[in-house]
């Protein structure tokens, strides 16, 4: 009988898998598409990227007849859970998810555990515009993405500060201690295990640590307990003179930029580095606020888009991650009066109409330029920020 169950869910699958869309018969693609409700779950606590999803929704809407809702997510896990819940309950079709913004642990967590629909991303029209050579878009925390995924957006962490209370960038983790043990509760950033406030582990573990190489690799209980051990030395002195004393802490990005807006805080972390500049233009942040990246570098990543394996709209989920992919999706979200986040797109590929659309966005006052930006550090296997996030909360965690 165990047999012949298992024969049947292999079968089941198979089926499943046939009856899913073919992403190099586009046509058929977009055909099957024409109708459908997409189901992005997606970040929802920025009103900035509420409002590009929206006009996502809108532009799909016109010209290909999807519709778009947005499922606003605290957390990209809760959307990780229900796929696993549902293949788990062996519904393999008709998932209620049929696109997340995704990367990092979650996308390794779905890869392995096959919740994926794919490959393809590589197989989408817009893929030909994707810089494949000078971004790092072809893999994950470390992880290779092989096509079960889509970049949307790219990351760098920038250092957001108020030059009316701060006279220079301060270029080094060690230097923001300095300076925070001189301005007690002039500094926060929000509590892990927000994402941002994770990554703000991240940065400063790289940039107290002197060899980054085991960050690369998977880690170890041996690995992870010398590595980080001046990540905590760092953290021990810092969190008594943070905002609050450490005994709060932000939730979230938005709420650390509110904070700044407010004067309570002089600097912040972001992990955009065109969100202060969106911010001024919102007047959500003053306009004396500019942004810099550390002496040794700043994390930078790609934003995704995955399908789950069981989606019900994976044509529609691969047509809409197919515009976001076009120049004119790219310079919409690149605009700060919009989104302000980096695009994933070669230049060199765009014709010199696209490429003037691109010339002609004011990046804002308070907007590095790419050569300023400098090249991204990578990040570190998705463990370590499991890891860490799970010793910060023993340790600082608010009671």
């Amino acid at each position: 009988m165990k047999r012949i169950t298992a024969a049947l869910a292999a079968t089941l699958l198979a089926t499943t898998a046939m009856a899913q869309p073919d992403p190099t018969n586009w046509e058929s693609v977009l055909e099957e598409a024409r109708g459908q409700t997409v189901y992005w779950n997606a970040w929802g606590g920025s009103t900035t990227t509420n409002d590009f999803i929206a006009w996502v929704g809108d532009r799909v809407a016109e010209e290909y007849d999807v519709t778009l809702e947005h499922v606003k997510l605290t957390d990209t896990a809760d959307a990780v859970a229900r796929v696993l819940a549902e293949q788990q309950a062996g519904k393999n079709e008709g998932g209620a998810v049929d696109i997340i913004w995704i990367n990092g642990e979650n996308f390794a967590s779905m890869k392995r555990q096959d919740l994926l629909f794919g490959p393809f991303a590589e197989q989408l029209p817009n893929w030909q515009y994707v810089d494949t050579a000078g971004k790092t878009v072809q893999t994950d925390f470390t992880i290779p993405t092989d096509g079960y995924e889509s970049p949307w957006a790219m990351a760098q962490v920038v250092f957001m500060y108020d030059t009316a209370d701060i006279d220079a960038p301060l270029p080094s983790m060690n230097a923001i201690l300095e300076w925070a043990q001189a301005h007690p509760g002039r500094f926060t950033y929000p509590q892990p295990p927000d994402f941002l406030g994770a990554t703000f582990l991240k940065q400063a573990l790289l940039d107290l640590t002197d060899d980054p190489a085991p960050l690369m690799q998977p880690a170890t209980p041996e690995t992870f307990d010398k590595v980080t051990a001046p990540l905590w030395d760092f953290l021990d002195k810092l969190t008594p003179v943070l905002w609050r004393q450490g005994q709060a802490y932000p939730q979230t990005g938005p709420q650390q930029i509110q904070l700044m807006n407010d004067g309570e805080i002089d600097l912040a972390i972001s992990f955009s580095p065109g969100e202060a500049s969106t911010a001024i233009a919102n007047f959500e942040l003053p306009d004396t606020v500019r942004t810099y990246v550390l002496d040794k570098g700043t994390l930078g990543n790609a934003s995704y888009l995955a399908i789950p394996y069981n989606a019900n709209a994976a044509a529609g989920a691969m047509v809409m991650a197919n515009f976001i992919l076009s120049p004119e999706a790219q310079a919409h979200g690149l605009d700060p009066l919009n989104l302000g986040y980096g695009t994933v797109l070669d230049m060199k590929t765009l014709s010199d109409d696209q490429k003037a659309a691109f010339d002609a966005i004011d990046l804002g006052m308070a907007t590095l330029t790419p050569a300023q930006l400098g090249t991204a550090l990578p990040e570190p296997h998705p463990s370590w920020m499991e890891m860490l996030k799970a010793e910060w909360t023993t340790r600082y965690g608010v009671k």
